[in-house]
């Protein structure tokens, strides 16, 4: 059977090699990756063989055991990372309409957000974008918006904030004016974030099933398409810490086919996708 699953591949790539994929995956990142995603599994890591002259996926992984720094490649190469500017419009529209409003009456003047998942920066220049567009005053507030990824590559392209003309095409003349500049020369077709939306944005490096080090807790979290990948267990995890997390009456953002309803209590559905951490009592 294993020689008619492999007719055709550049590598042999069996079933017992898959399961280690997976293994590996899972107690890494938590990731649970699915049977149907074997062919993908194989498509992606078959890229860092040819990187590397390796011959075959045995030796791919000896390569990983003797070489530490090779296990980072191996699960960037797995992580999806789907992104664009202002994905989900209607969370966009509730910062606008809902917690806008409540930065404007707040004394301490301060905002701290959390992009989970950050995957190459656009979600989390699209949530400064509309506090900028928002709060005529911004620049009296300490905004400071983190974002996080697993895949240190993603992270690297999200800090330079450079896009393709293509990723922006549809925000409109007086976004593109505002936030990005134009490039010229060897990156023609290109756009660039402008600094100081750059500035309001930290990137880091974090696994989501480790130890979190940040201290104090945010106005808001989005976390979008993220917890689909994984095990219900370790999303009930990721929610319990989340609400830890946030601050009383503060807003937890998901994506379109994750629901909290089979998680927890602590939170309250006030919109599309949109949960409402609940006063502690």
């Amino acid at each position: 059977m294993e020689s008619v699953l492999n007719y055709g591949r550049e590598f042999e790539f069996t079933t017992a090699h898959f399961s280690k994929v997976k293994s590996d995956l899972y107690e890494y990142a938590g990731i649970v990756l699915a049977d149907h995603k074997k062919d993908m599994a194989y498509n992606r890591l078959v890229r860092r063989l040819r990187a590397l002259s390796i011959m075959s996926f045995d030796d791919y992984f000896l390569y990983i055991d003797s070489n530490p720094q090779e296990f980072s490649e191996f699960i960037n190469a797995l992580t999806t990372n789907l992104s664009g500017f202002f994905r989900e419009r209607h969370h966009f529209d509730f910062i606008k309409s809902m917690i806008v409003p409540k930065i404007r009456e707040s004394k301490a003047q301060s905002v701290r957000v959390w992009s989970a998942g950050c995957s190459s920066g656009e979600e989390a220049y699209s949530i400064a974008m509309t506090l900028a567009q928002e709060i005529p005053n911004i620049s009296q507030y300490d905004i400071k918006i983190l974002a996080t990824d697993i895949d240190s590559s993603v992270l690297q392209a999200a800090q330079l904030g450079i896009y393709d003309l293509d990723r922006v095409s549809d925000l409109g003349e007086d976004i593109l004016r505002r936030f990005f500049l134009k490039g010229v020369g060897s990156r023609a077709g290109k756009v660039q974030v402008i600094e100081e939306l750059k500035g309001a944005v930290s990137f880091k490096h974090l696994n989501l099933i480790n130890h979190w080090p940040m201290k104090g807790q945010f106005d808001f979290i989005f976390c979008r398409n993220v917890m689909i990948y994984f095990n219900r267990e370790t999303q009930q995890e990721l929610v319990q810490n989340f609400y830890r997390y946030l601050k009383d009456d503060s807003y937890l953002f998901v994506g379109h086919s994750e629901a909290l309803a089979h998680h927890t209590s602590d939170f309250s559905l006030i919109g599309k996708t949109i949960y409402q951490k609940k006063v502690s009592l």
